[in-house]
C-alpha cells in the first residue's frame, strides 16, 4: 500500500520568511497530508504545531541541531512542542572524510540516539550526497553502518544518492526497514545543477517507491529550483498522487 506524502518546509524557506501562515495553509490546501519542518521563520515551534494541528497536517518529524550538548534541551523542547517522535540531523561533507571521521562521526550520532530514546524518541541520519561517495575503497555509508547503534534510522534522501553514484532503489531496499522515511526530489543529479519537480528529471520514481516498501511517508523536498518554487511543490504533488505512488488528501 502506497504511503502517504509530505513537504519537506525547507523547500518554501524563502517564501515562509514573509508569510508562514499563508505558505503552510497553501501547502495543506494543495492536498500534502504531512509535513516536516527545518526551522521556524518568522514564529515559534508551539505556534506553528497550532497552525498544523488546525490544518489537519501530520507532522512526520523535523530536521533539528543534533541533541547533544548545550543545545541538546531546545532541541527537545522544539521536538515536544511539535509532538514528534523522529529527530533528523546530519553533519558536513569534511565529518565523512576518512574512516577514523567517519567513525567519530558515527559515535556522535549514536550519542545523539541515546537521549532521544531516553526522551521517548528516536534519532536518524538525513544524507547528501558524500555520505554515498568511496572514501578510502569503501562507500562512507556502508563505514557507518558498521558503527552506527541499531537504533539510529535513516532518512535516505534518494536524489542525493543518486548524485554520489549508487542506485537509489538498492540503497533503500538494502536499508529497509532501517529507512522509514525518503526524501524525494527529482532533476539531473548533477550537485550544482537546479532541481525540478518530481517526473521531470531523470530519476525512475518507479523503481524507488517499489523499493520502498518499509516508507512510512514520502517526503518531498526541493533544496532549489530552476522554475517557481510553489509551482514545484505542487507538480511533485500531482505526479506522485496520480501515478499512486503517494497518497494525499486530494
Amino acid at each position: 500500500m502506497a504511503a502517504p506524502i509530505a513537504l519537506q518546509l525547507y523547500t518554501l524557506r524563502e517564501a515562509m520568511a514573509d508569510d508562514f501562515e499563508g505558505v503552510v495553509r497553501k501547502v495543506a490546501d494543495i492536498g500534502y497530508v504531512g509535513v516536516e519542518p527545518a526551522g521556524f521563520p518568522g514564529t515559534t515551534p508551539e505556534a506553528a504545531s497550532s497552525l498544523f494541528k488546525e490544518l489537519g497536517l501530520e507532522v512526520t518529524s523535523a530536521h533539528v541541531p543534533l541533541p547533544v550538548g548545550e543545545g541538546k534541551q531546545e532541541t527537545l523542547d522544539t521536538a515536544n512542542a511539535l509532538g514528534i517522535k523522529r529527530l533528523l540531523s546530519g553533519k558536513g561533507r569534511d565529518d565523512y572524510s576518512s574512516h577514523d571521521k567517519i567513525k567519530a562521526t558515527s559515535d556522535l550520532f549514536n550519542e545523539a540516539s541515546e537521549i532521544a530514546v531516553a526522551n521517548g524518541m528516536t534519532f536518524g541520519i538525513h544524507n547528501h550526497w558524500w555520505e554515498y561517495l568511496e572514501v578510502e575503497g569503501r562507500y562512507a555509508y556502508q563505514v557507518m553502518l558498521e558503527h552506527l547503534n541499531p537504533e539510529v534510522f535513516f532518512q535516505i534522501d534518494a536524489y542525493w544518492v543518486q548524485t554520489a553514484g549508487p542506485d537509489p532503489a538498492a540503497v533503500i531496499q538494502e536499508l529497509g526497514a532501517r529507512a522509514p522515511l525518503i526524501h524525494i526530489k527529482d532533476g539531473p543529479c548533477v550537485r550544482d545543477e537546479p532541481m525540478q519537480a518530481l517526473g521531470e528529471g531523470i530519476t525512475d520514481f518507479h523503481q524507488v517507491v517499489a523499493a520502498g516498501e518499509y516508507a512510512d511517508w514520502w517526503i518531498v523536498e526541493l533544496d532549489r529550483c530552476a522554475t517557481d518554487m510553489m509551482e514545484a511543490v505542487v507538480k511533485s504533488y500531482t505526479y506522485m498522487v496520480d501515478n499512486g505512488f503517494a497518497w494525499g488528501n486530494k
